[in-house]
């Protein structure tokens, strides 16, 4: 299958995915910008997510109309960085339910190592939807799909702010059946497996720490 990339290039997502770059933005504009981008990205990642109708009454008459089911979309947080998308996301779904997922990356193997697992239940009977700003090597965002399966969502998306080519094809060797949506496909990773453009740590920059 091939590797399902959506690049979203909305000037409004790429315009605030500038700002965000910029070395000298405070925490606070990093992470209200973290948060429109959120939201932005949301009305891309729901784009075919299933409607059923129901019935209402106008002001006028009643009539067929269709809704979507909230409660049946997941979104699932790779900790801790993956907060920062969340909040956008629930203004434009509040309906969803949220799942957890926390890894760390060893500083010297690069591999994702598993802390915490807690999801909503009954999950074969709903769309998750991974939330991580960066998709670097690609090990945490393996590690958390391939842990998110076992519960046998319906769906899964994986939705990140930037992405390295090596994190792509790193991704996509393990799940090519799971589509990745990003605002921005960066040059390649550094000797350090950050992304380079890049815009930093994003958990640093959204949490203020170093």
């Amino acid at each position: 299958m091939a590797a399902d990339v959506h690049h979203i290039t909305h000037p409004l997502v790429q315009h605030k995915l500038t700002l965000m770059r910029q070395k000298d933005r405070s925490t606070n504009s990093f992470r209200r910008l973290l948060h429109e981008i959120g939201m932005l990205m949301a009305y891309e990642v729901t784009r075919e997510m299933p409607t059923s109708l129901i019935e209402i009454e106008t002001p006028l008459e009643k009539m067929q109309a269709p809704v979507i089911d909230g409660k049946k979309t997941v979104f699932v947080v790779v900790m801790r960085a993956g907060d920062g998308l969340l909040d956008g996301m629930l203004d434009v779904v509040p309906g969803a339910r949220v799942g957890h997922i926390g890894l760390y990356r060893d500083p010297k193997t690069l591999v994702a190592v598993e802390y915490y697992f807690k999801m909503p239940h009954s999950m074969e009977d709903r769309d998750a939807i991974v939330l991580d700003p960066m998709l670097a090597t690609g090990n945490s965002a393996v590690a958390a799909v391939e842990r998110l399966k076992e519960t046998k969502p319906k769906s899964i998306r994986f939705v990140c702010l930037l992405a390295a080519p090596e994190g792509l094809k790193n991704f996509h060797a393990h799940h090519p059946d799971v589509p990745v949506y990003t605002a921005a496909i960066d040059r390649q990773l550094n000797d350090h497996g950050y992304i380079v453009p890049g815009l930093g740590d994003a958990g640093d920059r959204i949490f203020g720490t170093k």
